[in-house]
């Protein structure tokens, strides 16, 4: 070592010294302390053989974090936990430096910090006009920096790097706790109590016990606060229905959310317009048009829009529209950045089981000439109207194809692809508890957001004074406000009832706070207050049970435990209602009149006294239970993604920085046999699993299939029938171990 102690480093100032091995000793230590199967010296030695002369303390932090994570392994998993520490230290010294600390270093004066940031525009003044001076303090006092030990260094990298505040300049200005609070503080602004209230969100959120949606975790606290992850909008079949949604949608995109969109009220190819046959170009044009709306309205730069886009599985445009994404045929036809997604009613699926026609029709046509929209209905009653429809012979445009083909389209571009999305359209709707108040045609960018829509249509344009105003009837645009419960730091059905009614409050606040970037947004959200508690850590949640995959216990599990988040979830948002009211449309809802309790078997003793509750005090929220991917926030608080398998017990990430390996959270002895591969699980238990899970989720769940490309054709089509016959409302992506999809990061939560 004596040899080292001669090179020459430069520090933060520019100044020079020799390298000190008494103080590369005091971090590493720091960093090892609570970890005894990792060896400080054995760190030590294999970074130092790493230095060169003139190197800066930058450089030398990195090398020993980037060796400390490197030496991470199945036989070994603690080392991403002093990577952690090694990052955390790092990160403590530069906010130091950018927030002008002198002789100390990481968490300082938290009010002064407040006021710094908003005086530079980093933050919103609301803070400071909301919280005094004596509360910043208080608040500040209450922040726990131990708890950034529970990182891995996966996730505090992704935090550190995606969503930490910066100065104009990348300089971090702001620390993992800090982030916490100041969300906490957001949510909590408009409660009578808000100290109290700040202070049970941040220890939630501190405790990586929940995770909030990627918008809240990078807008709370800041001018432009768009909190929420997806939008959903109903196009009018009208050109000014149509750009509306492009003006819409690319307000939505801006500001970081994502989009999903139904097409299926838009008339087909060679439909007429104003009585002219064979005008339309049909839904294709359209959606590349709502395709470059995702390439070019970016967000900030960081990252392209995501859209997903929606069709009926008897819109005569469908075949062409299972082709947006492969990579045969006319180019001019395709919106490869584009998700789409295919509407499929219990009719379909029956025909594809026994093998029987299906017809394909023009929306616009059908409206003209059998009075109705066929779109509008669902179960029963479309299935009476689209007999009408076959049976009709004025409509032109009808085209005869065997079901399964379509089908076999289906199944070709999810090989290919991984998409269409699938949304069961009759199963939604039965299920929906507002439907006294509307109909659910589609779902979100990842599938689990299950509301009323309906598309604003234009009424009018006037002069006023001069101006000219246009003038729209807004109609349900669908707003996802998510945030998932951690299962996998959940040890006892009592944290669940801990948890949840903090959770589900702090989603509630979410819109009432909120930043919108379009009107019929805002509306449409305090309307019906729907909100999206979700799960992630589920995986994780199986493991540390000693729980299998691949088995009864597991389905049996998935339905208790999932029946518990639900009362809970539901106990809570009446207990809302009690206090601040109910949302606007809840009379005659199937939560109002019981009929929601009972269609679930619902008859036991407490869940008999919460229906009489909800009866008496109503609900918040309109909706309470959806599951995300949350593939990005699950990553930061070290746990699985969703209600996925992982991917692999242990496996390595490729950065520019240098190599990242990873492994299952909390992966030992006991652990490693209950994590089975994705891509090595009968699907049929997870489809069990997930219609187990369904049950209680009064909306979706992004559900993937995983598939080895040497499936069969009868095994794919099976997977599809299976999730349907279980009452699975959606299908999310199919991951075929052969090709790569890309996660939606807005919906992550």
């Amino acid at each position: 070592m004596s040899a080292v102690s001669t090179i020459q480093i430069v520090k933060r100032s520019g100044e020079t010294e020799d390298l000190r091995i008494d103080k590369l000793k005091k971090v590493i230590g720091f960093a090892c302390a609570h970890y005894p199967a990792c060896d400080p010296l054995e760190l030590e030695m294999d970074a130092c053989i790493q230095f060169r002369d003139r190197m800066t303390t930058k450089e030398i932090q990195r090398i020993v974090m980037q060796t400390a994570v490197e030496k991470t392994s199945v036989d070994n998993p603690d080392w991403q936990f002093v990577a952690a520490r090694l990052l955390a230290y790092d990160l403590y010294k530069d906010a130091a430096i950018n927030r002008g600390y002198r002789g100390h270093f990481g968490y300082g004066d938290f009010a002064q910090l407040i006021h710094t940031l908003t005086d530079k525009g980093l933050y919103g003044t609301y803070l400071t006009e909301t919280y005094t001076d004596s509360e910043l303090a208080e608040l500040g006092a209450y922040i726990k920096p131990e708890r950034d030990e529970l990182f891995n260094y996966a996730g505090l990298r992704l935090l550190a790097d995606r969503y930490l505040i910066k100065d104009f300049g990348g300089g971090v200005m702001e620390l993992p706790q800090e982030r916490f609070m100041v969300i906490a503080m957001h949510l909590a602004m408009k409660e009578k109590d808000r100290l109290k209230h700040a202070k049970d969100f941040y220890d939630i959120l501190s405790k990586l016990e929940i995770t909030v949606a990627t918008p809240t975790l990078s807008n709370a606290g800041t001018p432009f606060h768009q909190l929420s992850s997806c939008f959903i909008d109903t196009v009018d079949d009208s050109l000014s229905g149509i750009m509306n949604t492009a003006g819409a949608t690319s307000m939505v995109s801006k500001y970081g959310g994502g989009v999903g969109i139904y097409l299926g009220k838009v008339r087909s190819r060679g439909a007429s317009i104003r009585g002219h046959k064979g005008a339309s170009g049909g839904i294709v044009p359209w959606t590349r048009l709502y395709n470059q709306i995702a390439i070019s309205v970016d967000q900030l730069g960081t990252r392209a829009g995501a859209f997903a886009i929606y069709l009926d599985v008897w819109h005569a445009d469908i075949l062409d529209f299972l082709n947006l994404k492969t990579n045969n045929g006319d180019d001019r036809m395709k919106a490869h950045d584009i998700f789409p997604g295919v509407c499929i009613p219990d009719l379909f699926m029956r025909r594809v089981k026994e093998r029987g026609m299906w017809y394909l029709f023009d929306p616009h046509e059908v409206r003209q000439v059998m009075g109705f929209s066929l779109e509008d209905f669902y179960g029963e009653e479309f299935e009476r109207r689209y007999e009408l429809c076959v049976s009709e012979e004025r409509l032109a445009i009808k085209t005869e194809i065997p079901a399964i083909e379509i089908m076999k389209r289906i199944m070709s571009s999810a090989f290919e692809t991984g998409t269409p999305f699938i949304f069961y359209r009759d199963t939604v709707n039965r299920a929906n508890p507002n439907k006294h108040a509307g109909m659910v045609y589609s779902s979100n960018l990842c599938t689990e957001i299950m509301q009323n829509m309906s598309p604003t249509v234009f009424a009018g344009e006037e002069l006023e004074d001069g101006d000219v105003v246009l003038r729209y009837k807004p109609g349900d645009f669908v707003v996802c406000n998510l945030s998932s419960l951690n299962l996998g730091r959940i040890r006892s059905m009592d944290d669940i009832a801990r948890i949840v009614p903090i959770q589900m409050r702090m989603l509630d606040n979410v819109i009432d706070l909120n930043y919108y970037p379009v009107k019929q947004a805002a509306v449409t959200n305090r309307k019906y207050r729907a909100v999206g508690l979700g799960t992630s850590g589920y995986h994780q949640y199986l493991a540390q049970h000693g729980i299998k995959w691949e088995s009864d216990e597991h389905v049996e599990t998935a339905d208790k435990l999932y029946e518990e988040i639900a009362y809970h979830a539901i106990k809570a948002s009446m207990e809302l209602a009690k206090e601040k009211g109910t949302y606007a449309v809840f009379e005659g809802s199937e939560w109002h009149t019981g009929e929601y309790f009972d269609h679930r078997g619902y008859a036991d003793e407490r869940w008999t006294a919460l229906k009489r509750d909800v009866a008496r005090f109503g609900m918040r929220n309109a909706w309470t239970f959806a599951v995300a991917p949350t593939g990005t926030t699950s990553l930061i608080a070290g746990s699985t993604a969703s209600t996925d398998p992982v991917y692999a017990k242990f496996f390595v990430e490729e950065k520019r920085s240098g190599n990242i390996p990873q492994t299952a959270p909390n992966l030992n002895d006991k652990t490693f046999f209950y994590y089975k591969e994705a891509h090595r699980i009968d699907q049929r238990w997870s489809i069990k699993a997930a219609g187990a899970r369904q049950r209680h989720i009064d909306q979706s769940q992004s559900f993937n299939l995983y598939i080895t490309p040497e499936i069969t054709a009868p095994e794919f089509l099976d997977l599809y029938i299976q999730a349907w016959e279980n009452g699975l409302k959606t299908i999310y992506y199919v991951r075929n171990q052969s090709v790569d999809v890309e996660d939606c990061v807005s919906c992550s939560a």
